[in-house]
This record gives structure tokens, sequence and C-alpha cells, in this order.
């Protein structure tokens, strides 16, 4: 009984990596069957949103906080819309640091994940094109610097970055502290935006909006582009 014992663990350490991937890619279809598509009318509705949040009384926060950890490890759920809540439901200023709490923690659970099982888990989970593009642009500069200006910029897939971030050669700690200050103002510009969708403020609501959406398209179209302009000046020296 030992030796057959002794024999599934020698496989199972042997074969971990694929283990892992198998049962997080598990895991994210379940998540994002169970609350994307099976209840994206709510999370499409900020009075329900905040109504289901809220009915949690003093854990209104915790839940929240997960909901944004799920989000961030699921990368393909839309973000901005739990960002947005965030203020609906809690203010902007309060409602930006829950959310920034909350994605922070996911951030750090995606890197956390990917730096240990490595390549098959980012490939089964994004492009190979994909991957290679980051990996390269990563290798800009100063990585501190590139980070910072990809959690900044607008239209760059974050979250799905994340998960790159974690098999380069990045520190845990740059990686904390640079993705976390460069997602500071998206945050707490959608939280603020959430704030004044609930007071009504329809002024703010337009500027902001106008704001965001150009911000948003410059970020898809050129965002890549800017990034590139800075390998091209690289090579050049």
């Amino acid at each position: 009984m030992s030796r057959i014992w002794n024999s599934i663990k020698k496989k199972l350490l042997k074969y971990k990596q694929y283990i892992i991937v198998i049962a997080t890619l598990l895991t994210l279809t379940y998540i994002g069957y169970e609350y994307y598509f099976r209840y994206a009318y709510i999370l499409k509705d900020p009075d329900i949103l905040k109504e289901v949040v809220l009915s949690y009384g003093n854990f209104s926060v915790v839940v929240f906080i997960i909901m944004q950890i799920i989000q961030v490890v699921a990368f393909f759920i839309p973000g901005e819309f739990i960002q947005v809540a965030g203020g609906y439901i809690f203010g902007g200023f309060l409602g930006g640091i829950i959310s920034l709490v909350g994605i922070t923690l996911g951030s750090l659970m995606v890197y956390v994940i990917s730096n240990n099982y490595g390549k098959p888990l980012v490939h089964k989970l994004m492009l190979k094109k994909e991957v290679k593009f980051f990996k390269k642009i990563l290798e800009v500069g100063s990585k501190k610097i590139v980070i910072f200006m990809f959690f900044l910029i607008p239209g760059i897939p974050k979250d799905a970055l994340t998960y790159v971030c974690g098999v380069s050669d990045i520190s845990f700690r740059d990686f904390f502290i640079y993705s976390t200050i460069g997602r500071i103002p998206g945050i707490f510009i959608s939280s603020y935006f959430g704030e004044k969708i609930f007071t009504r403020d329809y002024t703010s609501v337009i500027t902001i909006g106008l704001i965001m959406s150009i911000l948003f398209v410059f970020g898809i179209f050129k965002g890549n582009i800017i990034i590139k302009n800075m390998t091209r000046k690289k090579k050049m020296y």
C-alpha cells in the first residue's frame, strides 16, 4: 500500500504544474460562468449590486474585496464596472480604497501563482503572441518605469499582464509597488465617477465619462505604440 501511495505521490509531484494549470482553469471557468454569465444582470445594474453587497451588513466591505479579487484572477471578467460600483456603493474615496485593496490582493495572488507555476499556466490562459509581446516590452529600459506605465495607461489589459509579470524576472517587491501606484489614478477616477452617478450629478458624470472614454480609446490605440517607441529608443543606445 505504501509503495502505491509513494508512486502516486511521485507522479503528482512530477506533474504538479499541469495539475495546477488544470485546477486553475477549471476554477476560472466556474467563476466565469457562475458569477459573470449567470449573474451578469446583477453586475450590470448598480442598484441591484449595491443592494446585494450591502445585504451582508458588516461584511459588505469584505464581500466587495472578494469580488475584486475574483475579477482580477478571472481576468476575462470586465473590471471597470466593479470599480465604478465601488464609488456608487461606498462613495468615491472609501470605494476607491476598497477597490485598491481588492485589486492589489488579487494582483499579488496572480503574481504568486504565475511565478510559482510558470509558463504552462500563462500560455494556457493567454495567447502566446500576447505573452511574447508583453515580455519583450518588459525588457525595455527600467522595468519599474515600464510596469508603472503599463498599469497607468488606460485600455491596456492590466489583469492579463499580471500573469506575464509573474513569469518575468520582476521582483515581487517591484511588481507590488509600481503596479499599485500605476493603478491608483484609474481606480479612484472610476470610483469618483460611480459616486457622481449615485448623487445624480449628471454634469460631472458626462464630463468624467467623456474624459475616461477618450483616455481609454487613446490607451487602446496608442498605448502599445508609446511602449514600442520606448523599445526603439533603447535599441538606439
